[in-house]
């Protein structure tokens, strides 16, 4: 088997070639990619460096992430999140390979009463949203899919709400963080497993994938922070008072019944995902292991 991720120096698709290799893959059959790589929004370069690789599998998570941004940058955003996936799609199509796309909460308009499941009504509230869903109809055109939508994520290669949180703490006292939008962050570690899983079946179709749970940003902080024995003071304030420029949903509660009607195991609770990314960061020996280490108790 033969495996190629794109978007492989974000978090996400760092953590799936760690999976992959921790299951016995060998490098050989690894192909990680980024944009000095493959140029996604290039249909040729798609094309031939797909086809000269013929993977088996095909993992892409390469996307225009910067959710405000997107707001000035509607063309290239969609560039990237559309027709990057539409390409993608089209190559998995042309060497047979399987295909998982990573797509996100806020397809939703966050006003649903409850859980979203897999097949409500999607309605963007903000260009990200719009073309991570207009990714998702390009993959879905093919049948060999697996779409899953995430949210909240934090994993060890690259920035993040956790890492954001413990280097404010040391400069700060308090902090005002939004408690009004709802969801389930996302440890890429966890959802790596997942996902390596689900390519070794055919149970194609749309997910849900987060960690088990769900709270508010400004609870998310405050886990953060008192789990890490750090003094601060969490202000919870409405998203009406963090202007923003692209909106948020306020429920971004996604169902798994997709997940268990399938079989494939949930995810750990987020507040377990949050002890074990805090110890990987002590690990790797990252900058704000500095600040975990020295807010233990046993120091």
């Amino acid at each position: 088997m033969k495996y190629l991720v794109t978007g492989y120096n974000g978090q996400l698709g760092y953590d799936i070639v760690r999976e992959l290799k921790n299951r016995g893959v060998a490098d050989s059959d690894i192909f990680p990619t980024d944009v000095a790589d493959m140029d996604i929004t290039d249909r040729d370069a798609v094309m031939e460096k797909v086809t000269s690789i013929k993977p088996d599998v095909i993992f892409h998570n390469a996307a225009w992430t910067n959710v405000d941004g997107a707001e000035d940058n509607k063309e290239l955003c969609e560039k990237v999140n559309y027709i990057g996936a539409k390409n993608m799609a089209d190559a998995a199509r042309e060497v047979g390979a399987k295909i998982v796309y990573i797509s996100t909460d806020y397809v939703f308009d966050g006003t649903k009463e409850g859980m979203y499941e897999v097949d409500d009504k999607t309605n963007p509230l903000s260009v990200y949203g719009l073309t991570k869903f207009q990714g998702e109809e390009a993959v879905r055109s093919y049948p060999n899919h697996f779409i899953v939508r995430i949210s909240w994520v934090f994993g060890i290669n690259g920035k993040n709400f956790i890492r954001t949180m413990l280097k404010l703490s040391e400069s700060r006292d308090s902090l005002n963080v939004v408690c009004d939008q709802i969801g389930s962050p996302t440890y890429t570690v966890d959802l790596s497993r997942l996902l390596v899983d689900m390519v070794a079946t055919d149970k194609y179709g749309t997910y849900h994938a987060n960690n088990e749970g769900f709270c508010s940003w400004a609870e998310f902080a405050k886990y953060i922070f008192d789990s890490s024995n750090i003094s601060m003071e969490v202000n919870p304030i409405p998203t009406s008072s963090y202007p923003q420029k692209a909106t948020r949903p306020l429920n971004s509660k996604l169902s798994k019944k997709s997940l268990d009607d399938a079989g494939f195991s949930r995810l750990p609770s987020w507040e377990d995902a949050v002890l074990r990314y805090k110890q990987e960061l002590i690990n790797e020996d990252k900058e704000e292991a500095k600040i975990l280490i020295k807010h233990r108790k046993d120091v």
